[in-house]
């Protein structure tokens, strides 16, 4: 029976493991990989590594901790994650794809989330490679430069107004031609350096060593191609929430409710990063959610240690 499993091993997740062994807890990470999102790295040719603020050397430190420590880490998905009771309270079991089973009176979510992918010609050849999907981590490197972003919903709209602020042009391809009641939509509607592009659709993606354009095509099979610096891919999270979605309250895009203690709807189960209703998706909020969560589950477990 261990005292705590983490579940992730990106930037939350590392941290509060790591957290969770400095207090001396019998704590496990159970994940697919070690770094998460840290792992991929936005390459153009105009900029330099200082000039990004990625919060690498904390998850690295952490990373590099974890890899020497065998005993604090487990390299399997997780199924999910089942309650039960004994004579002692509850306790929960870890199911892992290949059928383990693992036991503990606590665990802390830090899974993340998946990004929708446009699956056209091009995209995957140019991922990281001046083809990205956050804005809100990159924008600042696009001063003056000609930039597109993809996606109907309220994070392209978001995207497209940081870029506005920063970029010489954007593109805002939308496969919809119905307005947004959004004030944000409202506001780069009448921006002289936004575009809209209004019932496309994404065919393509071209360039070189990085990607250098966008191609598109209309409801009449009419096509474009965009010529740009950055190209943002802004379509829908998808939290990895299905291991508690039986377990834990989610709100309405399915991300753990959690209160400001990183404590869920269930006693005992924690969440931490972009898996939950934090704020935003930024490696360094990431980091300090992981360090809240092992912290209160610190707490609740103080009384069984």
């Amino acid at each position: 029976m261990y005292d705590l499993i983490v579940v992730g091993g990106g930037p939350a997740g590392l941290t509060a493991t790591i957290y969770a062994i400095r207090k001396r807890l019998n704590v496990l990470m159970v994940t697919r990989d070690l770094g998460g999102k840290t792992n991929y790295h936005l390459a153009l040719p105009w900029i330099q590594e200082y000039q990004v603020i990625r919060g690498l050397e904390v998850v690295n430190k952490f990373r590099s901790e974890l890899e020497y420590l065998e005993f604090a880490r487990h390299m399997e998905p997780v199924e999910k994650i089942t309650r039960h009771e004994n004579g002692d309270g509850p306790y929960f079991t870890v199911h892992t794809r290949a059928g383990g089973e693992l036991q503990t009176r606590a665990s802390i979510i830090a899974t993340g989330t998946r990004q929708q992918f446009l699956n056209v010609p091009g995209e995957r050849d140019y991922i990281m490679r001046g083809l990205c999907y956050s804005a809100l981590s990159y924008a600042p490197l696009f001063i003056d430069k000609e930039t597109v972003v993809i996606g109907d919903g309220d994070l392209a709209l978001r995207a497209a107004a940081e870029l506005g602020t920063i970029a010489g042009s954007v593109h805002l391809v939308r496969s919809t031609t119905a307005p947004a009641a959004s004030p944000l939509y409202k506001k780069l509607k009448a921006a002289v350096n936004v575009t809209f592009l209004e019932g496309y659709q994404v065919v393509g993606v071209k360039g070189d060593d990085y990607a250098k354009s966008v191609v598109v095509k209309d409801a009449k099979g009419n096509e474009k191609e965009i010529v740009a610096d950055g190209t943002f891919i802004e379509m829908a999270l998808n939290p990895n929430t299905s291991l508690v979605a039986d377990l834990v309250e989610l709100d309405e895009l399915g991300r753990i409710k959690i209160d400001n203690a990183n404590r869920t709807s269930l006693p005992g189960i924690f969440a931490a990063g972009d898996v939950t209703t934090v704020v935003a998706e930024q490696v360094l909020v990431a980091v300090g959610e992981g360090a809240k969560a092992a912290l209160s589950a610190y707490d609740y477990l103080l009384p069984m240690l």
